[in-house]
């Protein structure tokens, strides 16, 4: 039987070639986005292919569209949480219904999410959960207090899912990409502190400067870590955590190193 992965966050960047990844290896998919017009205009037209509407800080519109996958398909062995939101900018300049937002898209949504699938997985004794953390989820550094916040609280939470969902036979991969060459640092995807306070200025600019000068020069290629992901979730011990980039792998070696250091 022809396996279904369901994708959030799937109109552009990863989420969009994570589409196409899995579609060549031969899964159903199950694309969805909170434009699904804009969405199903970047994609053919195939029966192995659902574009559905699903906004992830919706619940009922998370359960509509998690029903409209198994009335397509009848199953789904494979979620991958990909939409997020970046909140960017020092914490004191940025305003709290900001901060909640970001937790409401990067944690809750996440959550929501994958509270509507896990019937289905527990009911048919399998499933993956693929979650698109970052390597924010490992180290912060001034500039991503508000986002790295979101991707530790991400991590804790999949953490302890993934230990109490195991007994069912349902696996999970956490992902920890580094920058990546998509639409990510844009203005329609991220979001700066907007509160002036003039002992941050300086600091404030330099940040932005940092941001605009790495936009679309990142040097994470977002096909090659989708087809990654499409292979490893056909695996029977798939790895529980993938690291994508060298600085990802140096936020690990950042973490170890402060830990290791704490412990002596």
């Amino acid at each position: 039987m022809t396996r279904t992965c369901l994708i959030t966050g799937s109109s552009r960047g990863l989420g969009l070639q994570l589409v196409h990844a899995f579609l060549e290896a031969g899964y159903n998919v199950v694309a969805t986005a909170r434009s699904p017009g804009k969405l199903a205009a970047k994609l053919p037209q195939r029966d192995d292919l659902r574009v559905v509407a699903l906004d992830v800080t919706d619940p009922q519109g998370v359960e509509a569209a998690v029903d409209e996958a198994i009335r397509a398909f009848g199953t789904i062995d494979v979620l991958i949480n990909s939409a997020g939101h970046a909140q960017l900018g020092f914490f004191e300049m940025t305003r709290q219904e900001a901060i909640r937002q970001e937790f409401e898209v990067n944690l809750f949504g996440p959550m929501t999410v994958t509270r509507a699938v896990l019937p289905w997985m527990r009911a048919q004794g399998s499933g993956l959960l693929v979650t698109i953390s970052s390597s924010s989820g490992l180290v912060s550094a001034p500039g991503g207090a508000v986002y790295s916040s979101s991707k530790f609280a991400l991590e804790g939470w999949i953490a302890g899912l993934a230990d109490e969902v195991a007994g069912f036979g349902i696996r999970s991969i956490v992902v920890n990409p580094g920058m990546m060459r998509t639409d990510f640092l844009d203005a329609s995807s991220a979001r700066h502190g907007d509160i002036e306070i003039a002992d941050y200025t300086e600091a404030a600019c330099q940040f932005r400067a940092f941001i605009e000068g790495a936009n679309h020069q990142q040097p994470g290629n977002p096909t090659e870590l989708a087809r990654r992901l499409a292979r490893l979730a056909g695996e029977a011990e798939p790895p529980k955590r993938v690291l994508f980039g060298e600085d990802a792998e140096d936020a690990v070696r950042t973490t170890i190193a402060a830990l290791s250091a704490d412990l002596a």
